[in-house]
């Protein structure tokens, strides 16, 4: 990793070895990734708000930030304005007036102009809406770009804005609607009560639990097949794609890679996918 046969017994063992979850008491959500070579890289899972819960940033994040070359977020530049909107029409077409009056108050609650939402796709609609007001327009995954464009990093996307972006594309129109409409029927306090269960599993540093909250929200509103196949596009398909550029990036160069904390965990995950690149993971407090 002498004879054939031990050779078989040795890789068997290999594999299963490299298919079993990380240990339950290596729970984090920053790591140190040991490359083959001994290229020194970081994995960071980020949460997308800007609750300063989050976006106060550890010394030893920050200290290794510095110490990269390259900084990777899932998506690095702005999206083109028909990625985001719907292919003609309105909203207007689609939601009873009692809608349309949830939607312009949420709008207003997010900051957003009624008439530039009411040419948004639905689905991206109603990721927005499901979040808790914001406070400032600097969510964690951009506040660490900002710092790794100050320490003149080279910043570099997991995805491309059309990759991103168009993840969900593939569900119909009415599909995006009843995502859109199930989000509109949630109270604030709702989002709230399961914001603050979110965030305390990201703040215990559970990855695992992050996934599996994630999860057990959006089937909780959502008919069981299409989460199943929004599941595989959002997570799993998207997990392959992110893995296999940052295990590229990360054997040539020191990264610093910042990703959603749902894409950290599971078989599909992250961890999993640098662990079975053969680079030694270590467990950092973030």
């Amino acid at each position: 990793m002498r004879n054939a046969m031990r050779g078989l017994w040795v890789l068997a063992a290999v594999c299963v070895w490299l298919s079993q979850p990380l240990k339950a008491a290596e729970k984090s959500l920053f790591w140190q990734l040991d490359s083959p070579s001994g290229q020194v890289s970081y994995l960071f899972g980020t949460m997308h708000t800007d609750d300063n819960r989050v976006t106060d940033f550890s010394p030893a994040v920050l200290q290794a930030l510095k110490q990269v070359d390259t900084f990777m977020l899932e998506v690095a530049e702005a999206p083109p304005a028909p990625l985001l909107q719907l292919p003609q029409g309105s909203l207007k077409q689609y939601l009873s007036d009692a809608e349309l009056d949830k939607v312009a108050s949420l709008a207003d609650t997010h900051v957003m102009p009624m008439d530039r939402v009411l040419k948004m796709k639905p689905w991206l609609l109603a990721v927005i809406f499901d979040l808790p007001k914001p406070q400032t327009p600097f969510a964690q995954d951009f506040l660490l770009k900002a710092k790794a464009e100050e320490l003149d990093k080279q910043v570099l996307g997991l995805e491309s804005p059309q990759e991103h972006f168009g993840v969900m594309d593939s569900m119909t129109l009415d599909e995006q609607l009843l995502m859109l409409r199930a989000v509109l029927k949630r109270s604030q306090k709702q989002k709230e009560h399961d914001f603050e269960k979110l965030i305390k599993a990201y703040l215990a540093g559970d990855a695992e639990q992050v996934a599996n909250m994630d999860d057990a929200m959006t089937r909780g509103i959502l008919p069981a097949a299409l989460w199943q196949r929004m599941r595989v596009k959002l997570l799993d398909e998207r997990n392959v794609l992110m893995a296999a550029r940052s295990i590229d990036q990360a054997r040539q160069r020191q990264v610093f890679i910042a990703v959603g904390a749902a894409h950290l965990a599971g078989q599909s995950g992250l961890l999993q996918a640098f662990k079975q690149a053969g680079f030694k993971l270590t467990p950092l407090k973030k």
